[in-house]
């Protein structure tokens, strides 16, 4: 249980958080930052003491999906990557921020550490997709926290990530289904792959462009620069050492299955190497120092890209050390900048001058995370960047050359621009109004990030032990890591001393070098591509949109009669026509069809909205004496309980709805008519149908078979709903949570209340109320039926396993009782000042609750029985419980709200033009029918 435990502590972290930065303030980042050290802690340990450690519960047993977690080398280096810099980032962050949600923040930045360390962990591919969805979630609302100027990248962000995301769903179930499994470490072993060469194809593009998009590739790498509108902790930590190395564990962890595959393999070179090309060149022009490691992250994650393209057992170890290093110096140098900024107001490194004399410890800083990214001996960035040359000299020579030269070439480049960071900011004189280095606790974690690497490069070979356990998690055979800064001379020491030379002569010839960068631009803006397409997908939404967009029922009604008379005469067709039924002679078949004929008759002759309520309720009442008659007294006393109130809420509703119906040409009657008619008609053959075959479905047959036996429940109906379609029904009952908000504030929002009434409760004023309190005969009435219909409530609740009811039927039932109450005695009557909404919650949460608990027993929702003396007691009487409450809520609150004191027409919104913003288009929206 420990890898679940430290899942969830991290989780549980994030919503302290949220919780102690609103009374701590900014200081709440000390307990963050201890939180995910002694993480960090708890990951070496089990490292150490438990190697391999596994977790897996049942999660979708029916599907293969398991809660399964495993803390193999891999997940160990990448986890300690997350929380060590975490903690740092925290710490930082403590006097950092200012002003603004600080609970917020720690939050959101915490459940970015938990979700990460959920996906490396993750065992389960499903599991791993929604952690990767999690990181992509998490992201958005934390670039969205930099205020107005955040929304748009964040939204460009999420957009291109979430459909990175998608990509990966459908690599999941393309390994399903090549492979019958979801289990991560069975997927990338499975034999099955040799045979289906296509579908392992498939699998690698999808997870190449899901890893893309998070780890900023070309054309893919436009998001990052443009999330650079964070704040510093969020940049030093998501776009340094998080989010993505998402990207980069993803491929190293599938490297494991395509390595050897020609696509997986060139895609990743090319791009790679690209991106490192590009980034650094984009890196060249910028003089804003964040835009400027922006960039070179860019480039960075390139180098790490091509070397897993490379696909050898050095270039895993190499890029499995680039990460580590990667994630030290970028994140000291994005808070070195950060605290730059904070002292002397800009980022722009024209404007800085003498930060050596003004600031020596944040420049001691920014100089040893700067040389280890240019890769200058005895620092660990050397060691990081020998081990990529060894890992692209050790190609064939057709294919080292060339890739060996881009290397270089990006690799100067790199150096290049470490160089100007430096000889633009660090000499000359003091600055007016000199800055100084700011708080000791704001620069420990700056200082702490950057000598990391003066200790990790002649130290080198104390990661030996963890990069081995890594790389040979990736490769499946034992790898041994073998990392110092002298390796002798070779082709990588060689490429080293080019990169260093070149460096140095580009930097001496920057203002040279300044314009030639300047001229070169892509082709394309990434953002303004972004932009465009998504305002065409909202205005191609939009048009699609005005078909449907539209008050008229019968627009609506009309789409789904039509799709319903096709469907129906198609299965009449094939089933055979008009098969006479087995028994067409009973006398009250023709008087229940007759009753119905009548109600339908008046309906349709009725002129106003009273004599429609109580005609429409005739063929109500006449179906649910059908049922009664057909032997399902369950269904039949839903109908009936159901029309029932529903008369109620009509009459509640009639006294806000226009006195006169609206006028119908003679054309828009004659096409009602006939669809009408012709639904009648579909609808009587289908039924014809139906009753001539009198054969239970096999799917029928089982459940009477097998339904006691399995549940100990003699009411099939009932066990189908709470025990074999549990599911369906917790679905269902979710969305009578919602049904029930959305009748909180739907009457509010089209303008039917005149004044605001509490949410909550059944409100005062009611018009049902006021009619010199009601009747007498009613009141009396309820005081001896409403206790009646009480316990009939309960009665059917506990009966509902073995005969008619259940929680459904008794909510419907304590519904009347309450509508009766209601109606009587109003606002005298106590029992109906009762919150509606947290009954509708508590049923939610105990439907959850129940299926929760039934993982004890292997899956969720999982019946568990009990034996409490001579009495056995089922888990489904806790879920039906749930489906009581929430129904009986969902009533309170139509009451509630339907009752309220309003006026009696709706005012109608004026016509005319609105126009209406959307993520960034303007929607032209045109009369006030919509």
């Amino acid at each position: 249980m420990a890898l679940p435990l430290l899942v969830a502590s991290l989780f549980g972290l994030s919503l302290l958080g949220a919780v102690v930065g609103q009374s701590w303030g900014r200081q709440a980042g000390w307990l963050m930052s201890a939180g995910l050290a002694v993480a960090a802690g708890v990951v070496g340990w089990l490292a150490v003491t438990q190697p391999g450690l596994a977790w897996d519960i049942p999660w979708i047993p029916q599907l293969g999906v398991s809660l399964a977690l495993r803390l193999d080398g891999l997940a160990v280096l990448f986890t300690l990557v997350v929380l060590v810099i975490g903690a740092l980032v925290m710490a930082y962050s403590v006097n950092y921020l200012k002003d603004g949600p600080h609970g917020r923040f720690y939050s959101l930045l915490v459940a970015f550490a938990a979700s990460m360390t959920g996906l490396v962990l993750a065992e389960d591919l499903l599991l791993l997709w929604v952690m990767w969805e999690f990181t992509t979630i998490c992201s958005f609302l934390l670039i969205a926290q930099s205020g107005d100027k955040g929304i748009r990248p964040a939204v460009r962000t999420f957009v291109l990530t979430a459909a990175g995301g998608l990509c990966l769903l459908a690599a999941v179930a393309v390994a399903r289904y090549a492979t019958g499994t979801l289990t991560l470490a069975e997927v990338l072993q499975h034999d099955s792959w040799a045979g289906h060469e296509q579908l392992l194809v498939v699998a690698a593009v999808l997870v190449a462009v899901a890893a893309f998009t998070k780890c900023a590739q070309f054309p893919f790498h436009y998001w990052l620069p443009d999330a650079m509108v964070a704040s510093t902790p969020v940049s030093a930590y998501l776009h340094a050492a998080a989010m993505v190395k998402a990207g980069i564990f993803l491929l190293v962890r599938f490297s494991t299955l395509f390595a050897g595959l020609a696509v997986w393999d060139w895609s990743l070179l090319l791009t790679g190497l690209f991106t490192a090309l590009l980034g650094a060149t984009l890196a060249m022009q910028r003089f804003d120092m964040k835009e400027l490691l922006a960039y070179s992250t860019i480039s960075q994650l390139g180098f790490l890209v091509a070397t897993i393209g490379i696909g050898s057992s050095y270039a895993v170890i190499g890029a499995l050390t680039h990460v580590v290093a990667h994630a030290l110096f970028k994140s000291a140098l994005f808070m070195g900048v950060g605290v730059i900024d904070e002292q002397t107001g800009t980022r722009d490194i024209r404007k800085l001058r003498g930060l050596w004399k003004s600031m020596p410890v944040t420049s001691a800083a920014l100089v040893v995370a700067a040389a280890a990214m240019a890769g200058i001996p005895p620092l660990f960035g050397f060691v990081s960047k020998e081990a990529l040359f060894g890992a692209m000299t050790g190609m064939p020579v057709a294919l080292a050359v060339p890739v060996g030269l881009s290397a270089v070439l990006a690799a100067t480049l790199t150096f290049a621009y470490c160089g100007r960071l430096l000889v633009y900011t660090l000499p000359g004189g003091r600055m007016e109004n000199a800055p100084s280095d700011g708080p000791v606790s704001m620069l420990a974690p700056v200082v702490i990030a950057s000598f990391a690497g003066i200790v990790f490069g002649p130290f080198a070979g104390a990661l030996d032990p963890m990069l081995s356990d890594a790389a040979s998690e990736v490769t499946g055979q034992a790898e041994h890591a073998h990392l110092t800064l002298w390796h002798g001379f070779n082709w990588a020491l060689g490429m080293s001393v080019a990169v260093i030379v070149l460096g140095c002569l580009a930097v001496a010839a920057r203002e040279r070098l300044e314009p030639f960068f300047g001229r070169v631009h892509t082709p394309f803006s990434g953002v303004k591509t972004v932009d465009t397409a998504r305002t065409v997908m909202v205005g191609s939404a939009y048009r699609l949109g005005t078909i449907t967009r539209t008050d008229s029922p019968s627009r609506h009604l009309g789409a789904g009669l039509a799709a319903l008379i096709v469907l129906v005469v198609v299965s009449v067709f094939n089933s055979g026509l008009f098969p006479m039924p087995q028994d067409s002679e009973r006398p009250y078949d023709w008087f229940i069809a007759v009753l119905v004929w009548v109600g339908v008759g008046f309906t349709i002759l009725g002129r106003s909205r009273v004599a429609l309520v109580t005609t429409v309720g005739i063929t109500g009442f006449s179906v649910a004496l059908l049922l009664f008659k057909l032997g399902a007294p369950d269904v039949a006393l839903t109908q009936l309980l159901v029309e029932i109130l529903t008369v109620v809420m009509l009459v509640l509703l009639l006294g806000r709805l226009p006195r006169a119906f609206h006028r119908t040409g003679r054309r828009g009657i004659a096409l009602a008519g006939a669809l009408g008619a012709l639904t009648g008609l579909v609808g009587f053959l289908l039924a014809w149908n139906l009753q001539a075959d009198a054969r239970v479905s096999d799917v029928g047959q089982w459940y009477l078979a097998n339904a006691e036996r399995l549940t100990g429940g003699s009411n099939v109906v009932n066990t189908i709903l709470v025990d074999f379609r549990a599911l369906d029904t917790f679905g269902e009952l979710c969305v009578l949570g919602v049904t029930a908000m959305a009748i909180l504030v739907a009457l509010e929002a089209r303008g039917l209340l005149p004044q605001r009434a509490h949410l909550y409760t059944v409100g005062k004023g009611n018009p049902a109320l006021d009619a010199h309190d009601n009747n007498i005969t009613l009141q009396v009435v309820s005081r001896v039926v409403g206790p009646v219909l009480v316990i009939l409530s309960v009665w059917l609740y506990f009966r509902g396993h073995y005969n008619p009811g259940g929680g459904f039927i008794a909510a419907l039932m304590m519904g009347a009782a309450l509508c009766l109450v209601y109606l009587a005695h109003g606002r005298n009557a106590k029992v109906l000042d009762i919150p509606a909404m947290l009954l509708v919650s508590v049923g939610i949460l105990t439907s959850v609750g129940t299926g929760l608990l039934g993982y004890t027993k292997g899956s969720f929702l999982t019946p568990i029985k009990w034996h409490v003396g001579p009495f056995d007691i089922s888990s489904v009487l806790l879920f039906d419980l749930g489906v009581f409450l929430a129904v009986v809520g969902l009533m309170l609150s139509a009451l509630a709200r339907l009752g309220e004191a309003g006026s009696r027409t709706p005012p109608l919104r004026q016509p005319g033009p609105v126009k209406t913003r959307t993520g960034g288009a303007y929607i032209h929206i045109a009369g006030g029918d919509h």
